[in-house]
């Protein structure tokens, strides 16, 4: 059994959600380009060595199911050892033909986090994690995680399923294992994790990073925050050694439209670069998808750092496009104790800071989307609906304006200039579980936001702004001293429109199921925005 100190820690990491661990595989392919064969560095390699495969599950996943969940998880080696090397997947429970399972597609379901935690000495650590870019870790050769079988492991996920759905599914992970008794074991380094966050440690690590804003098209979190943004900030993303040692490897993680994160370390009020762990798309549109990997650091990088040394993770996402909500900002450090041989001192020598991508385009990632040919409307042209009060969410469908309606109920609520028009959501439960309870948003795409569907379609790019959050509701777990619940939920159902909307029509879509788009129009006074059947139909 946990005890309270182990469930306390438990509280306080399970929500800091999805990262890339660090991969020694490397690509030659530039950004944006789709390759189909990886030239890869040697992964570490040892007598004895083991490769072992788990299924957790399988996992019944609700319709529209974004939630955070934990559970114990025994599915690990009977012997103690090191574990070298970490490959994350989410397949299918049910067989194909072949007697495997397949991989389900990112726009269908995706892993948005799996984090592996390890009860240890009255604690709890994140060791290895996965996010929707499902990056490989891989210990340089020489170094591992030192397991032990009565370490306590326990799986947090959180597992997006974009549809109306039910389905079930395993979060797949491949192992390399290295049992202590090989004589092999005898040559490996241990090396220990250190969780750096730019949002974190709280309940749901994450900030907004709006279009517009920073400089050039470029937002870095948290040296850009500005107002508000400024409480986001986490505790994580700034640690100082206790002690000397020794920094063997790296990766970030991130969320579409982030650009890289950022390690560096300060001394005596001077500031080096270590590693800047950059996000390679493969997605043809640029930094708006999951068609993404993240690069680790090299098998040889080490970095020498001395006790009172601090280090900074910061994260720099493109606003120039659209904006990026719930976002995120995570770096993985692996450190050994005391300064190794080879390693080096970012103050006295120069470092290359630059990695290797873990992985190429997986085909999982292929339904990009975007293609006019939807059959969906451009509500610009479509008639003025009725001047409702509120529009009500139910079965996946936005009451009033929904661009997969026809007939009256498909024309956009009418609001006037200066007012709300309240939204509010029926497939919201406030359940504890997954189980009849889904959440949606209301936000602003560029008309007429009503192309198919795909990993890179829609996006928040609407010329005005606006987000409702997550409506709905999630398991109300307080974090004393870190404020926030630990759910992705805004914990509540409704949310109205800015009251400065100037007239015109606005389209929007549910950032969890994107499948979902609507519209509503503001008229003024004198009717300027409406269109009607003595009006010619004109686009805003």
């Amino acid at each position: 059994m946990l005890t309270t100190r182990a469930l306390t820690a438990l509280v306080a990491l399970l929500a800091v959600a999805a990262f890339g661990a660090a991969s020694a595989s490397a690509s030659s392919a530039l950004p944006g380009a789709h390759i189909s064969a990886l030239q890869t560095v040697p992964e570490a390699s040892y007598p004895g060595m083991q490769k072992l495969t788990y299924l957790y599950g399988p996992i019944k996943i609700s319709p529209g199911q974004n939630t955070i969940e934990a559970q114990a998880n025994n599915l690990k080696p009977a012997v103690p050892g090191y574990i070298t090397k970490f490959q994350p997947d989410l397949v299918y429970a049910k067989t194909n033909a072949q007697g495997g399972h397949d991989t389900p597609r990112v726009d269908v379901i995706h892993l948005h986090h799996g984090v592996w935690l390890v009860a240890r000495d009255g604690g709890l650590y994140p060791t290895f994690a996965a996010g929707e870019e499902k990056t490989i870790f891989d210990f340089p050769q020489g170094f591992g995680y030192k397991y032990d079988p009565s370490d306590g492991w326990i799986m947090n996920y959180m597992i997006h399923n974009l549809t109306p759905n039910p389905d079930s599914v395993y979060i797949k992970y491949t192992i390399d294992f290295v049992p202590a008794s090989e004589p092999a074991a005898a040559g490996i380094t241990e090396a220990k994790p250190l969780w750096m966050d730019v949002a974190g440690i709280k309940p749901y690590p994450v900030f907004d990073a709006l279009k517009g804003s920073g400089t050039k098209g470029k937002f870095t979190f948290p040296t850009q925050a500005k107002g508000a943004q400024k409480k986001d900030i986490g505790v994580a993303h700034q640690w100082t050694a206790p002690k000397d040692m020794t920094l063997v490897t790296t990766a970030g993680h991130l969320h579409p439209g982030g650009l890289y994160n950022d390690l560096t370390a300060t001394r005596s009020g001077q500031t080096k670069e270590l590693f800047r762990s950059e996000a390679k798309y493969y997605e043809p549109a640029g930094a708006v998808s999951w068609d993404v990997s993240m690069t680790g650091a090299k098998p040889d990088w080490r970095i020498a750092l001395k006790a009172g040394d601090t280090i900074n993770t910061t994260v720099t996402y493109d606003t120039s496009k659209a904006s990026w909500y719930e976002s995120m900002g995570i770096m993985v450090v692996f450190y050994a104790d005391g300064i190794l041989p080879g390693a080096k001192d970012p103050f006295t020598q120069a470092i290359d800071w630059h990695g290797l991508v873990t992985h190429g385009h997986l085909k999982e990632n292929d339904n990009h989307g975007g293609d006019p040919e939807s059959g969906l409307p451009d509500a610009r042209d479509v008639l003025d609906g009725t001047s409702p009060s509120n529009v009500d969410i139910k079965g996946y469908i936005y009451g009033q304006g929904d661009l997969s309606l026809t007939g009256s109920t498909g024309r956009p609520p009418v609001v006037r200039a200066g007012r709300s028009l309240k939204f509010t959501n029926l497939d919201a439960t406030r359940a504890m579980t997954p189980t009849g309870s889904a959440y949606h948003t209301i936000t602003a795409c560029k008309a007429p936001c009503a192309a198919t569907t795909g990993i890179a379609y829609p996006i928040a790019n609407g010329s005005v702004q606006f987000d409702s959050g997550e409506l709905g509701y999630g398991p109300d777990l307080p974090l004393a001293g870190f404020g926030g619940k630990f759910t992705p939920a805004a914990n509540r159902n409704t949310w109205k429109t800015p009251k400065d909307l100037s007239a015109g029509t606005y389209t929007y879509f549910c950032r969890i199921h994107p499948f979902m788009r609507g519209a509503f129009r503001v008229v003024g006074a004198n009717g300027k925005g409406s269109v009607t059947k003595k009006s010619k139909a004109k686009k805003t």
